[in-house]
Parts: structure tokens; sequence; C-alpha cells
């Protein structure tokens, strides 16, 4: 009553009359807008410019209309700007979208255009073996792959000739017979790049072949190496190389005799060598891998989940999100995890975090932060439970820091703005440093470091188009060093090819590429990531990943015994999700399947051909949830295992610890 009664005793000021409403925007006299040319291919390393063109309702020309540009679909295959040039980084399809606006300003309109991204000319033919001597009467089947110069496979039809077919003739697809004593130069040509090498052919003396061993008992997904002899009277000749079949077609036995079979059953291996034949019967039963698993505990968090770390002391966890957040988890008991502390820092994204080896300090990576000064921020881990934010460092990768690896000092992070390696000296945590940074030899628009694994003084780099590449950073190799890393050796293969199912769910490109690597014995594990080019509209959509769909992928075993030679020799790619992260302990591998949840794989012994069909599936969790993000979805970021337990953290759902137990009486 006072307020009202002192309000009446005040001079009345007359009442403004309210503003004027704001214009409304002039409808858009644009009816149709296009990008110019709307489809069009170029090579890798190349640069279109697009132009816009927009038409009013009776298809006449619009003068004046400007674009906003950018790119969809195949985003790591190239680059627009903002005056519509394209850059060319990768094989792929590059969908750019125009938002068109007439003169003046005005609602846009969107306008699509397509650029297929094609590999560079034919550089190098590559030969799969050379044979020096063959014998009268011999057959092989020869192999050859083109490749651009920058390493880029190609798919062109490799040619072969003969410049004295009488003494050994080649058929167009490769099959070289030996036809008489003498010399010839054998040559595979795709398009202008060819590679020759030359054979001599001599007298057969052989009279008996033999493999070895005769018979043999196995399971599934287990590798014979064969061995075939070849005699002549007394003596055996170390250089017949026999062709290799099998019957019936359930597995596969490769140029050197490695056989393997994917299904239970009775097989024939059969060398033959210059009309004579030998064989080996093989029986296989089933690998029975199968394991029992029981959920020890679970920690859900409202936040998403990203990556989790286990501390040396096995005691102590650090699950990071993707937001602005780590938290501090007590494992002492493993069935009742609980947050302990959190650790909060200027980011949209957390997407790794590791200790040192010793977990007196460690770091996290930051992506998306509003000062947009990225890069990884450094945490001393002296008190476990309870993390402390020491230093950081921004100074060469304020544009976001993606993944991490510590080894002996030194932090090897992945560069977001120029897709390099960076090495950072964290010897005194307080005052971080960068001495070295190594990037492959690409465009930037194409270029991506995704992952980095390094052990024993080799940096395994996951490298998106550029597959896997290795560095010498302190193992001698190469004579390299953290601070001056060393090319040891790179394995390129065709991702286009690979997911072409993708292409065809999901149109028009798609994302995917190299994306971890685990070296582990003889074999580094690299898994690709794949998505389809539409994304799902609902984000966490039934089965898929944050604004991406469903995931695809899968997970190459790469044997480095060689390393100057590293070749493919098994895969294993689950049928309901990709292979994100992995962890290999001992003679068994674990993984994160996104939607398909944990898998955990059977890797012992020799490795050849497709673990899934032969049975190597040990266990599998499916992580959804009732009460997840999204209900009943589970989309596993990864695993650890440490001594009986695997930690899995969630996108959805949060971490869960799993146990894998021993054999059951009840497992068939």
């Amino acid at each position: 009553m006072i307020a009202l009664a002192l309000f009446a005793l005040l001079p009345q000021q007359p009442v403004a009359p309210p503003p004027p409403a704001p214009p409304r925007p002039a409808a858009s006299p644009i009816s149709r807008a296009a990008i110019q040319p709307a489809e069009a291919a170029v090579l890798v390393g190349d640069t279109l410019r697009l132009k816009v063109a927009a038409y009013d309702s009776a298809g006449r020309p619009l003068p004046g209309a400007t674009a906003t540009w950018f790119a969809t679909g195949g985003t790591f295959e190239g680059a627009v700007d903002s005056a519509g040039l394209v850059t060319a980084g990768a094989v792929g399809t590059l969908t750019v979208t125009a938002l068109v606006r007439p003169a003046g300003g005005g609602r846009a309109t969107t306008a699509i255009g397509r650029v297929t991204i094609l590999p560079q000319p034919a550089a190098r033919v590559e030969v799969g073996r050379e044979p020096g001597r063959l014998y009268a009467g011999q057959t092989l089947v020869l192999e050859g792959t083109a490749f651009a110069a920058n390493g880029d496979r190609r798919s062109d039809e490799v040619a072969w000739t003969s410049d004295r077919p009488t003494v050994a003739s080649v058929s167009r697809d490769g099959r070289l017979t030996a036809r008489a004593a003498g010399t010839a130069t054998i040559t595979a040509t795709a398009g202008r790049a060819s590679r020759s090498f030359r054979v001599s052919v001599v007298a057969n003396p052989v009279t008996a072949v033999s493999v070895e061993p005769a018979e043999a008992r196995i399971r599934t997904g287990d590798v014979i190496r064969f061995r075939f002899t070849a005699r002549a009277g007394g003596r055996t000749l170390s250089d017949a190389l026999p062709e290799w079949t099998l019957s019936p077609g359930n597995g596969s036995v490769d140029d050197e005799g490695y056989f393997v079979a994917d299904l239970p059953g009775t097989y024939r291996v059969l060398a033959s060598f210059a009309g004579r034949t030998t064989e080996a019967v093989v029986t296989v039963a089933p690998r029975d891998a199968k394991r029992p698993t029981t959920i020890v505990g679970r920690l859900p968090i409202k936040s998403v989940a990203t990556e989790f770390w286990l501390h040396p002391d096995g005691r102590h966890g650090y699950l990071g999100t993707l937001g602005d957040r780590i938290y501090a988890v007590n494992l002492a008991d493993p069935a009742k995890p609980a947050i302990t502390d959190s650790v909060v820092v200027d980011a949209r994204v957390i997407n790794d975090l590791m200790t040192t080896e010793d977990g007196k300090y460690g770091v996290l990576t930051r992506e998306g932060a509003s000062s947009r000064k990225n890069g990884i921020v450094i945490l001393s881990f002296e008190d476990p439970a309870h993390p402390k934010v020491i230093a950081e460092f921004t100074e060469t990768v304020s544009g976001g820091v993606h993944s991490t690896f510590i080894y002996r000092g030194y932090v090897y992070l992945t560069d977001d703005a120029t897709g390099s390696m960076r090495v950072i000296d964290i010897r005194d945590p307080y005052q971080p440093r960068q001495v070295a940074r190594w990037e492959t030899p690409r465009t930037p628009a194409g270029r991506m470091l995704h992952d980095i694994d390094v052990q024993d003084g080799l940096a395994y780099l996951s490298y998106w188009n550029d597959g896997l590449v290795v560095l010498d950073v302190g193992n001698g190799m190469k004579g390299g060093s953290p601070e001056n890393p060393q090319l040891v050796t790179q394995l390129k293969y065709d991702l286009p090819a690979l997911y072409r199912e993708v292409e065809a769910v999901g149109g028009p490109g798609f994302i995917r590429g190299t994306h971890t690597a685990w070296r582990s014995g003889k074999y580094v594990f690299l898994g690709d990531e794949v998505f389809a080019a539409k994304p799902s509209a609902t984000g966490y959509a039934p089965g898929g990943v944050l604004g991406l769909g469903r995931a695809y992928g899968r997970l190459h075993v790469v044997d480095v015994s060689d390393i100057a030679k590293p070749k493919i020799v098994a895969w294993y790619e689950p049928k309901d999700g990709g292979a994100h992260n992995v962890w290999v302990a001992g003679d068994t591998l674990y993984m994160g399947d996104y939607q398909g949840g944990l898998r955990v794989l059977d890797v012992s012994g020799e490795l050849r051909g497709d673990l899934l069909r032969q049975g190597r599936e040990m266990a599998h969790v499916h992580t959804g949830d009732k009460q997840g993000a999204t209900p009943n979805v589970a989309n596993a970021w990864g695993a650890i295992y440490r001594n009986g337990y695997v930690y899995v953290p969630d996108m959805n759902s949060g971490l869960w610890i799993i146990r894998v137990e021993g054999k059951s009486e009840l497992t068939p």
C-alpha cells in the first residue's frame, strides 16, 4: 500500500507508443538454386571452383545471388572454402551444400552438388610374387595392383604380357605358364605404369611331389602351414612353387600354404605342380570359444561417457565425457564403483585421457573450448582420487586434440587443425613444450590423424585416409627419437572399395578411415571407423551413435613380422556395429563395438581369414540400459582389461565392469 501511494505522488509522464514492429523479411524471390557444375570429378590434390545460379518461378536467372558454402558426407576427404573453391584431399565423395540468398538479403534457398574425388593416375604396379625360375609345365597365377604416386590404391585392370610366349606365356588376367626352356620378360601394365621381371624356364626334372602334414585335426580358426616338396630322384627342389586349392570352400589356403577353415568339416587341401597333384586331409572341429560373462558393477552418469582410463594402481579410474569434465572413480570394490571427484575444463568434448606409466601425472584432450584454446590439460594424479589441473599446452594445437598417448615422458598427440602428430615433452609437467611435428605429405584438406599407440619406441599412427603409419621414436630401427621421428613403414588399403555397401545404404559419400591401432606380438590390430553419409535425424537413433547413425567398420589383423612389408592377413567385422577402440591382453582382444556393446575375441596362435566366421568370438555383452540416454541402446566406446575385469565405457549408460568367466560346463 505504501509503495502504491508513493507511486501516485510521482509526476506522471506521457506513455510512449510501442515501437513499430520490425519489418518482415521480404520473401525470397528465388524459386530454385543450383550449384554449377552439380556433378563433377577431380583428382586428389586438385581444386575446382563451384558457382551458384538462382532462378525465379518463371525460370529466369536472378543476378547478384550470394552463397554460404559447406561440405557434408565425406568431410575428411576434402574441403570447400567460403568462395566455393573445393580442394580434393583424398579419394571419396564430397557433398557440397550452398545456402543461396538473393541480392540484398532474404531467405536462403539450398542447393546441393557432388564432387567425386578420384585417385591420381597409376604411377606404379606392384606384383605379388615374381618367380625367378619356373619348370616347364608349371603354372602360377600372378597378382598385380596399381598405385598412384601418393600411394593411393587404384582399381585399374592390370594387363599381362610376355615378350616370349613360346617360353613363358601369360594370359591377360595373369595366369603364367612355363612352356619351354629359355628366358622371358613378363610385364604388368596399368595405364601408363608398368612393372617387368625376368623369368627363366628350365626342364622339369620332378619325379614326385608331396605335402606335409598329410593329415591333421584342428579347430576352426586354427592355422596350418602346409609344406610342399618336389623331388627329382633323391634331390629336393627348393624353388618349386605349387598352386594351392581347397575343397570345400569354407576356408582358405594362400600361396604360402597357410590353411584355415571357417566351418567344421573335412577338407582336402591340394597342391598342384606341372601336372602332378598331391593332397592333405584336414578334419576340423568347432572352436568352442564361447565363454559366459558376469556384470560385476555399474556406474551410470548423466553425461555422455567417452574414454575410460585405469590408474596403474588398479583401484582408481577416470571417465571422460562428451562435455567439459572427467570423473575420478573409486574402483577398490569393482561391484560398487563410486565417483570421488571431477575435473572441469573449458571444453565441449573430452575425447581422451591417460596417465603416465607411474600414475603421477596425465593429460586430457580438449575440443570445442569457448576460448578456442583447446590442446591438452595436464593433471596431477598424485592423489589418485582427486586429480588436479597443473598446466596446459595450447601453443601449437589450439585447433583441438582428439587423441593422445603418453610414453616415457612424452605426449604424442593428434592435431585436429593440421592433421599432424605433435610430440610434447612433459618430463617437467609444469612446463610442457613441443619438441617435434610429423605429418604425411598429403594436402591438409584430406589429412587427418585419428589415434596413436606407442610401444617399444615405435609409434603406430592411425592416419585415416593414409592408413597405418609406423614411426621410429626411440626404437633405433631408423635412428628416430621423440625429437626426430623417422618413418619405418606405411600400409594403405582401399577404404572406398571396402565399404561400398555403406554407400549403398546412406547415399554417395560416407565417413570412413583408419581409426585405431594396437600392436600385440607380430600383429597390429587396426580398426576402421565408418558411418553412412546421411546421419540420423534424431542423434541417438536406435542402434546408432550421436548424430551419426549406426556405425560400421572392420578390425584388420596386420602381420608386421616383416615390418617393411606389412600385410593384412585376417579380419573381424561385427554385423551390428563397428570396431571402435580395442585392448589386447595376452591372447584375448576386447573391443567396444558401438551399438553392439562389448566384444571379446580369441586371438591366440596364428591368425588368418575371417575371425567372426571361424567362431573366435568368446563373449558379447550388450551394454544397453533402460535408464540410458537412449533406453536399451548400446554405444560401447572401448574396453580396458586388468586383473580379471573388463572396464567398458558406454556413451549411453556410463561405466560397466564385466568379468569373462572360464569355460562353463553348460557351454555346448
